[in-house]
């Protein structure tokens, strides 16, 4: 088995310190098997997917390096670097078990989620609660769901400033549009659920 893949997505260049090693424009499947590292070159969207496609494989064993151009949401919440720091990191780095963050569609999510009003709406009507604590019973103008770099897992929001941390995140509606990683869900739903999943990821830092 081949070290570390690398990964490419939109146009973005490849890092100096990638340069050499075998790359897959976005191709996810072709980059699952061969290789026991995979390096990300894009964004927190592109990051989630290859999550995604790694838990449906059942191939979290696959270390995963995140290289984006800028820090992001993801970067921040987990402490890791991006640019030529994070290419780097991507060769020489360790990797850790973080909490894995997915939803009943086995979607992942590594920098924010949210239930926003759907369908022009606005206001997100219905109820929704982390583990046994109620975040809210009625309407409110949207909720936001993050990972956590420990343990319970996630947190909610519905005010600046105010999170409810747990292990999962459930929603009951009139219709909401899920988004994940700043891309919206095609199709609106009534019921949404994030949750730690069982195992973990391979981050390397």
């Amino acid at each position: 088995m081949n070290n570390v893949g690398v990964l490419v997505f939109g146009d973005r260049r490849v890092p100096g310190p990638l340069t050499g090693l075998p790359l897959h424009p976005a191709d996810i499947d072709a980059a699952i098997g061969p290789y026991r590292r995979l390096a990300v070159v894009g964004a927190d969207a592109d990051l989630a997917a290859v999550l995604t496609g790694l838990l449906r494989a059942d191939r979290l064993d696959v270390e995963v390096a995140y290289v984006p151009p800028h820090r992001t949401r993801a970067t921040r919440i987990h402490g890791l670097p991006a640019g030529r720091r994070a290419a780097r990191r991507a060769r020489a780095g360790s990797a850790h078990r973080v909490t894995l963050i997915r939803d009943e569609t086995g979607s992942v999510v590594v920098g924010r989620a949210g239930w926003v009003p759907a369908d022009g709406a606005r206001v997100l009507r219905g109820e929704a609660v982390v583990d046994d604590a109620r975040l809210f019973d009625g309407e409110v103008a949207a909720v936001r769901i993050e990972p956590t770099p420990g343990m319970p897992g996630l947190r909610a929001s519905i005010r600046r400033g105010r999170w409810v941390a747990g292990r999962a995140a459930q929603l009951g509606s009139t219709g909401v549009t899920v988004v994940r990683d700043g891309v919206a869900a095609p199709r609106v739903v009534r019921r949404s659920t994030f949750y730690r999943n069982v195992e973990g990821w391979l981050v390397v830092r």
